[in-house]
């Protein structure tokens, strides 16, 4: 990669702004004076130097629907991160379900921790296989974006109520090209879209560091969901398949780690993210047990079914009155139909602003004496 020299290009330029610039220790063979490249600039000349040759170099991008000036300080990935990280969605994660419904104790994962957990093993997973860690940290913050409140079982809700049906996924998407900034959407790269979309379904993302969030993804939910149930006394430690934990570790930590350093261990041809026989098996043995013995117990399904209809009533409701809703929901209903609209906005929604319209619009208010 080639360092650009802006004198070279501009004679009469001045050297200043020096936040901006860099003077690097190279002498331009044109002009023979020191060769200024920005801060970006390096940034994208050590990831060439640094990354394997099957990484995301982020000067390779194959773009953004809308062409924007080119930053001096971050990559194309840098920016996507933070305008992810600066969204309305992602701090909505906080009051969203992960795995059990409106948890009153202070350290139950919520969307937004999972997020965060999931970012994490993703940029772990990315630095040891010499990944671009920046792509793979922005994919794995927006991933859940367009989840429902309540959970997965306010996915299912809108899946059965929506004709077209309803995959968070596609909806994480939907929000960040279209739902973001009053309509006009994030403007993500390609590379960052695409690991968004397919960080689930059947379809692998066509970049390694995608794969790294679909792994981590799977890795976090795994493990900090058995944290939270053997802190909420769903599960004891004895309770937990024996054969699969004496693969994978009695820790959560333990068992992360053996699932990042498998993955790690047998992905190092750069051929795609992988585990080894033994981890797999012992990592499909306890998503199994989990829903066995937690996602589809019988109190978990009672507490489901009430948050179920609520969320079928609130977008019955605003179907008969969209009036009900903001004005960019209303709008958009002329443009992409009412069904459309009225899911995007049941779906922004939190955990307790569901709740809270819920009450609003069908409970009576309480009646206070004077």
């Amino acid at each position: 990669m080639g360092y650009r020299c802006e004198m070279a290009k501009n004679p009469n330029m001045q050297e200043k702004n020096y936040a901006v610039w860099y003077i690097l220790p190279k002498k331009c063979a044109r002009c023979k004076g020191a060769v200024f490249v920005t801060i970006r600039e390096e940034l994208e000349a050590r990831e060439e130097q640094w990354l394997a040759p099957c990484a995301t170099r982020s000067a390779n991008t194959r773009g953004r629907e809308k062409t924007i000036d080119e930053d001096t300080m971050r990559t194309e990935f840098q920016r996507d991160r933070d305008r992810i990280l600066h969204s309305k969605s992602f701090r909505r994660l906080k009051h969203k379900t992960q795995c059990f419904l409106s948890p009153e104790g202070d350290h139950y994962r919520t969307r937004l921790t999972h997020t965060l957990e999931v970012a994490q093993i993703a940029r772990t997973l990315a630095r040891s296989l010499r990944l671009n860690e920046d792509l793979a940290e922005a994919i794995a913050l927006g991933h859940d974006l367009g989840h429902t409140p309540f959970g997965h079982m306010g996915e299912r809700v809108l899946d059965r109520l929506m004709h077209d049906g309803f995959k968070h996924r596609e909806q994480s998407l939907r929000v960040v090209t279209k739902l973001e900034r009053e309509g006009e959407g994030l403007n993500l790269t390609w590379e960052v879209r695409d690991g968004i979309l397919h960080h689930s379904g059947a379809q692998a993302p066509a970049t390694l560091e995608g794969q790294c969030v679909s792994r981590a993804d799977r890795i976090a939910y795994l493990n900090h969901d058995i944290d939270d149930a053997l802190r909420a006394g769903v599960l004891k430690p004895a309770d937990l398949p024996r054969e699969a934990i004496r693969v994978l570790g009695e820790t959560t930590g333990q068992r992360i780690n053996t699932m990042v350093a498998d993955i790690v261990q047998e992905s190092a041809d750069g051929q795609g993210l992988r585990m080894s026989e033994a981890v797999g098996d012992a990592s499909t043995a306890l998503r199994a047990f989990m829903f066995e013995r937690v996602y589809m117990r019988d109190w978990v399904v009672n507490e489901e079914r009430k948050a179920s209809r609520m969320l079928e009533m609130l977008f019955s409701y605003y179907m008969e009155h969209p009036d009900c809703m903001p004005n960019d929901y209303i709008e958009r209903a002329y443009t992409e139909g009412m069904e459309r609209s009225v899911a995007d906005f049941v779906a922004g929604m939190t955990d307790r602003y569901a709740m809270q319209s819920f009450r609003q619009l069908f409970l009576p208010d309480a009646f206070e004496k004077e």
